[in-house]
């Protein structure tokens, strides 16, 4: 069944924030041919011209994405996100045939089908998206159609609804620690793979002037720590205890579902696989305010509620653990994930590049805006590599 939302936010991957609706006399985009299977042309209640396509922002320089649609019917609602083997986009985000690639384009595919994204978490109250239909119309190509879930998008969530998420994940997380992943496509090593395809040229221009001018010398030192010493931090990453992780929890990733009951669904299941505990909460904190989403004054409130969330769920979940442990592993999975950020902006100082896909600022407000996350990081990584936080 499509949902039917008095207010939609989401589909499935990282979506903008909500849209008006377009006119009734305006359809937006066609919907691309060949992809509409009988069972959700009955719920949507038609086709061809029955039908409102509105294309979502999407990370399009990710080749496994062919495209993400929310359409709307007469009768309902759905999101169709397309799966591809060799979709355009940056050579940086290439797919693998091999389902322990950090980017394996069938993987998420396949998070849905078995029901793992369903249920992995769901005995702590984090669920997926509904899988409506799969439609496999080429070689290469897989159409996921999914519910449109109706809820509060996280880019709109205040400190204490992260941190409940937070909480959520630690114990989930718990009850996975020190087990075998569950399915043989899942990641295994992404953090590492993920790092290592970033496209950064040496050298860094880590005194370009008008970065030094936003980022004190301090943080900049800090900064190229992180970057010249990432084997290291990826090491101790991989040292660290076990558990299932999403690998890309972040607001744009995150539904409170609304109705009853209070789950919260998680979007993206591309990079799901084997990680630390702790490294999806060393990427939630700084990503809540990397692109502008939420207030970046807010990141040491987040900080604190969200690291302090999911050692109570943890401990809710049976880990056994040391806090000071689990601080840690937060400190280098975030060090590590986020050592490749600066030397990037750095280099498209130098190149002229443009906003990103979900970073619409300026290059000198997002130099500024990003000033706190980076001042994090550049401390974890102290923390992670043995010196003063």
């Amino acid at each position: 069944m499509i949902h039917r939302p008095r207010q939609v936010a989401g589909g499935d991957a990282v979506v903008g924030r909500r849209s008006p609706q377009p006119a009734a006399a305006d359809p937006g985009p066609a919907l691309p041919p060949g992809l509409l299977p009988p069972s959700v042309r009955a719920a949507l209640g038609g086709d061809g011209p029955d039908l409102t396509v509105q294309e979502l922002t999407h990370n399009a320089g990710n080749q496994a994405t062919g495209g993400i649609w929310r359409v709307q019917g007469p009768a309902g609602r759905a999101v169709l996100k397309l799966a591809t083997a060799a979709g355009g986009g940056d050579r940086a985000w290439s797919t693998s045939e091999d389902p322990h690639h950090w980017n394996a384009w069938r993987r998420e595919v396949l998070a849905y089908r078995s029901g793992f994204a369903h249920s992995v978490y769901a005995g702590a109250g984090l669920g997926a998206p509904r899988l409506l239909a799969t439609l496999e119309p080429r070689p290469g190509v897989v159409a996921l159609w999914l519910e449109d879930v109706a809820g509060l998008p996280g880019a709109d969530w205040g400190v204490d609804r992260l941190a409940d998420v937070a909480r959520r994940l630690g114990a989930a997380q718990a009850a996975w620690a020190g087990r075998p992943l569950p399915h043989p496509w899942l990641s295994r090593r992404w953090l590492r793979q993920y790092v290592a395809s970033k496209p950064v040229a040496e050298p860094v221009p880590w005194d370009h002037q008008r970065a030094a001018d936003v980022w004190p010398g301090g943080v900049r030192a800090g900064l190229r720590a992180l970057w010249e010493r990432r084997g290291e931090l990826l090491d101790l990453a991989e040292s660290l205890p076990r558990t299932t992780c999403h690998l890309d929890v972040w607001p744009m990733n995150l539904i409170a579902r609304e109705g009853p009951g209070d789950e919260v669904v998680l979007l993206d299941w591309a990079f799901a696989g084997a990680g630390a505990v702790g490294e999806d909460i060393g990427n939630l904190i700084p990503d809540s305010v990397a692109d502008g989403l939420i207030d970046p004054g807010l990141l040491p409130g987040i900080d604190a509620a969200v690291t302090d969330g999911y050692l109570a769920g943890l401990r809710a979940g049976g880990w056994r653990g040391r806090d000071a442990e689990v601080r840690r592993a937060i400190a280098v999975t975030g060090a590590a994930k986020y050592c490749w950020l600066a030397p990037r902006m750095l280099q498209r100082l130098e190149d002229g590049g443009g906003a990103g896909f979900y970073d619409r600022r300026g290059a000198t407000q997002a130099l500024a805006g990003r000033l706190g996350m980076l001042s994090l990081v550049a401390g974890w990584g102290r923390v992670a590599l043995g010196g003063p936080g």
